[in-house]
């Protein structure tokens, strides 16, 4: 396996990884206090970063293999 077949698998975790701490950011936002807007602002710039993960495994897509 090459790097980019590696990056075509490793991107669609890192993505859901993100979007388990962006939910678990906004649950523990509600009890941080005067912390709350930094913590939901972690978790946007978290999803924010997902949308970059995303274009890039649109450009590391294979034209010639099937899209999953």
């Amino acid at each position: 396996m090459n790097d980019l077949e590696k990056l075509r698998v490793l991107l669609p975790h890192w993505i859901e990884h993100n979007e388990e701490h962006a939910a678990e950011f906004r649950e523990w936002a509600t009890r941080a206090g005067e912390a709350e807007e930094d913590m939901v602002a972690a978790s946007q710039q978290l999803e924010f970063a997902n949308d970059f993960l995303r274009a890039a495994i649109e450009k590391l897509e294979d034209p010639l293999e099937p899209h999953q």
